[in-house]
């Protein structure tokens, strides 16, 4: 399915359902899902990087097992709000899945989500909250960073009061 806008994403989306947040990176990628009434997002895990086919099919089995109706990808965007060359690698990542993704994965619609700052955000409040040593934050920041994706995308998806 192509990237939608949350505009879209809010008509296709049925009630309640599991969405997932990816941070993708050049070596790993950061999942967190929502639970099914879109309140909360939870760090789920950190996939290490491999072949596309590999990414694809790893992220498509963790779609089935949790039963996900939409994708939501963080979009790095540069603090003016302009696009760079991180931005292009990620939309191509969302193409794939879309043209090379197994069906349980590539049926899924992808929203794009601002991600600026999150990763900066996700690690001091580790520091701050948890004192947590550099350690034991490298191993869970992209996943915490997935989950801040996400609640920046269910934010905008919950309705406005009038």
């Amino acid at each position: 399915m192509p990237i939608v806008d949350f505009t879209g994403l809010q008509a296709l989306l049925v009630r309640d359902g599991r969405l997932m947040a990816l941070d993708v990176g050049s070596k790993t990628i950061g999942i967190a899902t929502s639970d099914a009434l879109r309140m909360l997002a939870t760090p789920l895990t950190t996939l290490r990087r491999a072949r596309l086919a590999a990414d694809l099919a790893a992220l498509a089995e963790l779609t089935r097992k949790h039963e996900i109706k939409a994708l939501a990808i963080g979009l790095p965007l540069n603090m003016d709000g302009t696009e760079g060359p991180r931005c292009q690698s990620i939309r191509q990542f969302a193409a794939n899945i879309a043209a090379h993704g197994p069906p349980a994965l590539a049926t899924l619609p992808i929203v794009l989500q601002d991600e600026r700052m999150s990763t900066a955000a996700v690690t001091r409040g580790m520091i701050d909250d948890y004192d947590m040593s550099r350690a034991k934050r490298a191993e869970r920041v992209d996943a915490a960073a997935a989950a801040w994706i996400l609640e920046s995308a269910l934010a905008r998806l919950r309705p406005r009061p009038a």
